[in-house]
């Protein structure tokens, strides 16, 4: 394994870990106002996004089933790393 790679293994976790800092006292199932909040958008934002398939979720009815964990893992998914011949 490079050290690049132990460097990106740990920065993971470390996001990671922020992450759940931020989702932190928040229910398995999130509401649009829940979501608007943790990620600081507006609520016309979340639904934008629900519809376009940016924030994972059910559409049952009318209604949207956000679950936390996926929701999270989306975030962490699009975290920018630093690239490997960066050399911080």
């Amino acid at each position: 394994m490079s050290p690049c790679t132990v460097y990106i293994a740990v920065d993971i976790f470390a996001a990671m870990s922020h992450l759940d800092d931020l989702f932190a006292g928040y229910p398995e199932h999130l509401s649009v106002p829940d979501v608007a909040h943790i990620l600081g958008i507006q609520r016309s934002t979340v639904y934008k996004w629900l519809s376009e398939g940016t924030i994972p979720a059910y559409k049952l009815g009318s209604s949207w089933v956000i679950l936390r964990e996926e929701l999270k893992e989306r975030v962490a998914s699009g975290r920018n790393l630093p690239r490997e011949d960066d050399p911080q």
